[in-house]
């Protein structure tokens, strides 16, 4: 349970009276004092301030930290073009009558799910990270999403699995066309604009909802995965899920974002599944929370899962493996069953056979 922030406030209850006798530069009282700068002062200032100036180019050049990278990898973004995705879906064409996929891009994969349109942890525009109001602060895509917003059919299901910038994209979710509902993880709805969504809950791990849309009905369960669910990272009480998607007797397993976990194997047990969503990229250097294209392969297995659709790579610059790396790996993983790997690029659209 969080603490009442009110009790750790230390009230005033007494001061001490300003000494007029001594009138300073930075006495915020007084700022028009007939004190007057010194030219060693603006010196020292001026020596001071270049100083800084380099010692801080010369971490953003070479530090290995977090924040030096981000900044490197924002001034390396400045004028690059975003090439279009290689497919492009046709989601005015699909049957109502089947179980048809097509992944955006990243973790964003677009269902009509037997007339029920489901869309994953939107990210649509060009940007994910903090929206500063005159933009967005953050990667830049390395490839287009499929889809453009306007593009969207419209939809009857968000899911959201966690509160991470890539995952949870407050400029994708407020520009989704329809009146959709919103299954989310736990503690992560007050991140949602609430402008024109039907309905919104969370889930925890192993409960479900069964979801009443225009299109029908749909369950949906929330299942564990490995992962954490922190927006800012103090915010860590936020969860994080994958899911299942159950309707007309069949079911889609999605990942969400995980690391190896052996708990997949416990997922059997809500299945047969007729596909897998699973994340297979930043792994390196983040294994502890990302798995790896053979850990997606052995979870989806450990699941049941006939097919598999690889997501979270090709679209977004979060960590240090090469840019075809994943889906290679995944392929090779898969040598000896391709027809189990159901999309190699974005855009990419199967229906999924019974």
């Amino acid at each position: 349970m969080l603490r009442n922030p009110a009790a750790s406030i230390q009230r005033l209850t007494s001061y001490e009276p300003i000494d007029r006798r001594f009138r300073l530069p930075s006495d915020c009282t007084d700022v028009f004092t007939s004190v007057k700068p010194s030219i060693l002062t603006r010196r020292k200032f001026m020596i001071t301030g270049a100083a800084a100036g380099a010692g801080g180019a010369a971490w953003l050049s070479a530090s290995s930290s977090w924040g030096a990278r981000f900044i490197r990898q924002r001034f390396e973004e400045i004028g690059r073009d975003i090439p279009p995705a290689p497919h492009k879906p046709t989601p005015a064409a699909w049957s109502d009558n089947a179980v048809t996929l097509a992944w955006l891009g990243h973790a964003s994969i677009l269902i009509n799910f037997y007339g029920v349109r489901i869309l994953t942890d939107p990210t649509l525009y060009s940007r994910i990270g903090v929206d500063l109001g005159i933009g967005t602060l953050g990667p830049l895509r390395l490839v287009q999403c499929a889809l453009t917003p306007d593009e969207l059919p419209e939809i009857d299901l968000v899911l959201v699995s966690h509160a991470h910038f890539d995952h949870l994209d407050t400029a994708s979710l407020g520009s989704i066309r329809g009146l959709p509902a919103a299954v989310m993880a736990t503690e992560t709805s007050d991140l949602l604009p609430r402008r024109h969504y039907a309905s919104v809950r969370e889930l925890r791990w192993n409960e479900s909802a069964t979801v009443t849309t225009p299109g029908g009905e749909v369950v949906v369960r929330a299942l564990e995965v490995k992962h954490w669910g922190a927006r800012i990272r103090r915010d860590t009480w936020r969860g994080y899920t994958g899911w299942v998607v159950e309707r007309e007797g069949r079911r889609l397993l999605i990942g969400g974002d995980t690391a190896g976990t052996p708990v997949f194997k416990s997922h059997r047990s809500f299945g047969p599944f007729d596909a897998a969503v699973m994340p297979i990229g930043a792994y390196d250097p983040w294994i502890y929370n990302h798995c790896t294209p053979e850990q997606a392969v052995t979870m989806a297995d450990a699941a049941g899962a006939r097919l598999i659709v690889p997501v979270h790579h090709q679209s977004f610059r979060l960590s240090n493996e090469p840019f075809r790396e994943p889906i290679e790996r995944i392929q090779e993983a898969l040598a000896k069953e391709s027809d189990r790997l159901a999309l190699r690029e974005i855009g990419q659209t199967i229906v999924v056979r019974s």
